[in-house]
């Protein structure tokens, strides 16, 4: 019987000490909460974030929403940028437009449009740069530098965007003279047109300027079994011709 008692005097000892540890560890847990929650209002400004969990919470919950709509906010005023530019090239505004895009593209840096866009009109800067500054060549060659590179950026981004593509191109082969680096791009792009008589006019010019001359003869061929358009057809002769007396002397 005293066995008993003494068992039933330890199990209700054990009992209280392992109540009075949840009660410790609840409010140690509680006092934590409660000093994380007044360690963030300390942080801020007077007014700023509750001390209660559920009140940050709720706090957390608004300015979530907030949040979102900061991001739809950002991303229409890159939309605008994008339109402005858009506007400013139509009108040949080619220096303004670059000022537009590249407030688009800090909202959306690897848009491959923008990125095209930005190439188009630092491409038309470099071809009608005047040197009122005396800088000499260099300036030109930054806005050609900054074609290449977002040609070859909008690319990187989408690698079956076109435009850029034939862009880089013209570029490498009528700007640069750099026709060697032209023929990989364009082949590419022709992969992805097919029968684009204008891709392979830029083409067959890169073949011929690298004295690949056979492959320049047989675009030139295709294109005039392809197209109806009398001056480009004229415009191909003339340079089949010129193919032909280089090739055959």
């Amino acid at each position: 019987m005293k066995v008993k008692k003494e068992v039933v005097t330890g199990i209700i000892v054990m009992t209280v000490l392992v109540a009075g540890f949840v009660l410790f560890y609840n409010y140690g847990m509680n006092g934590e909460r409660n000093r994380l929650a007044r360690r963030i209002a300390e942080l801020g400004n007077p007014g700023g974030p509750p001390e209660t969990i559920d009140g940050l919470r709720e706090a957390i919950a608004l300015y979530e929403k907030q949040i979102e709509r900061h991001v739809k906010d950002a991303a229409q005023t890159g939309v605008y940028w994008k339109i402005l530019a858009t506007r400013f090239q139509d009108r040949g505004l080619h220096n303004e437009a670059l000022k537009a895009l590249e407030q688009a593209l800090y909202y959306s840096p690897q848009d491959p449009s923008l990125l095209y866009l930005t190439g188009i009109s630092a491409a038309r800067v470099a071809k009608g740069f005047l040197d009122f500054q005396g800088a000499g060549d260099l300036a030109s060659e930054r806005y050609y530098a900054l074609a290449e590179d977002a040609y070859r950026k909008a690319i990187a981004a989408d690698e079956k965007y076109a435009k850029p593509m034939y862009a880089l191109g013209v570029l490498y082969v009528f700007e640069l003279g750099r026709p060697e680096d032209a023929i990989p791009v364009m082949e590419r792009y022709l992969a992805l047109t097919l029968n684009d008589v204008d891709g392979m006019a830029v083409l067959a010019h890169a073949y011929a300027l690298t004295a690949q001359y056979e492959f320049a003869l047989n675009l030139y061929d295709r294109i005039l079994s392809i197209t109806k358009d009398k001056d480009k057809r004229a415009a191909v002769e003339e340079n089949r011709k010129q193919v032909m007396d280089s090739y055959y002397g």
